[in-house]
């Protein structure tokens, strides 16, 4: 199985995601991948938002290496499953993608842990610290949520 969670900016929610899954599934030893983008390169190359890191780091999740890269129409095919964080991305994913697309791959981050929701993860980007903490509390019930569905 080879996820990629994406975001925006690829340096809050997706990077998150991605340290969180990459956690669950070594710890349930399966051979799954994982990775990580935005639909946007404002952050390409930079290292996951500070409260990103800090909020995985005291969960025993470390995001220090991650770093943002862009998404891009040939991660369609090179991943089973393409998970978006918001509407506004999988719109974004679907326009950068093209009409060729198998969009069948690519699902609502949250409509794995609420089916037909159609929710988003709030973006923490815009406010304090403890915005970060509910969104990595989302996260991870998704993350958990996903393996018990496929694994």
């Amino acid at each position: 199985m080879r996820i990629l969670m994406v975001c925006l900016g690829n340096i809050c929610r997706s990077p998150m995601a991605e340290g969180i899954m990459r956690y669950k599934i070594r710890t349930k030893n399966l051979n799954w991948s994982v990775a990580s983008a935005g639909v946007q390169s404002y952050h390409v190359g930079e290292p996951p938002h500070k409260y990103s890191q800090k909020v995985c780091a005291r969960n025993g999740v470390d995001i220090s290496m991650q770093r943002a890269k862009k998404f891009s129409a040939a991660d369609i095919d090179a991943y089973d499953k393409v998970y978006a964080m918001a509407d506004d991305v999988y719109q974004e994913i679907r326009r950068i993608a093209g009409p060729q697309a198998d969009m069948t791959k690519v699902e609502l981050f949250l409509n794995e842990l609420e089916p037909g929701s159609n929710a988003s993860v709030p973006d923490p980007w815009y406010g304090p610290e403890m915005g970060y903490h509910a969104v990595y509390d989302m996260l991870s019930r998704t993350c958990d949520a996903i393996i018990e569905k496929y694994k």
